[in-house]
């Protein structure tokens, strides 16, 4: 809660101002861009098998604390209000990357900072009229109930099954943008 607290706060305001500019940026803009990074993200995971498997608390300075709250509240916030797509991802490896987090707690984290970034964003969206609220609420329903079955899969199988499941999204993620670049007229 340190970590997630502070940077879930941060996001709610952060990702309601990249909401607000994301009317000025083309998906044709972004994707590619997207695309890259959720590449390098897959690359940097494979290269680095330990990464997330084991917690490395000793890395967890009070610096990296605030280098984490900085770069999931403000950094990855911003990203998902403007953009959105792999942002829990980038979360889990942020969180991972800086303060040694193994992938469970670093998911956990995550969730948290990612419900802020989520609120932010439905505010704004919600008053300028771009939410479609019974979507919207079916929506949410099951992404609680797909939260709660993945983390007991998560706390039962552990950070290697997290981390199986963090590449098999970021594959499915780079799959499903490059389809769309490919395809977009």
């Amino acid at each position: 809660w340190a970590v997630a607290g502070p940077a879930a706060g941060l996001a709610v305001l952060t990702a309601g101002l990249g909401a607000a500019l994301a009317g000025a940026v083309p998906g044709s803009a972004y994707r590619p861009v997207v695309l890259v990074v959720l590449v390098a993200v897959a690359v940097f995971v494979l290269a680095r098998p330990s990464l997330g498997v084991v917690a490395s608390p000793q890395r967890r300075t009070p610096a990296r604390v605030v280098v984490a709250v900085a770069v999931a509240g403000l950094g990855i916030a911003l990203y998902d209000g403007l953009i959105g797509p792999g942002t829990g991802t980038f979360l889990v490896l942020a969180f991972t990357a800086i303060l040694g987090s193994d992938f469970v707690h670093a998911s956990a984290m995550a969730k948290v900072v990612n419900a802020g970034t989520n609120l932010g964003a439905l505010v704004v969206f919600g008053l300028t009229g771009h939410v479609w609220w019974a979507l919207g609420a079916a929506m949410a329903v099951c992404n609680v109930v797909g939260a709660a079955v993945g983390a007991r899969m998560a706390l039962r199988r552990g950070a290697g099954f997290v981390r199986v499941v963090l590449l098999v999204v970021v594959l499915a993620l780079v799959a499903r943008l490059g389809y769309d670049q490919w395809t977009a007229g």
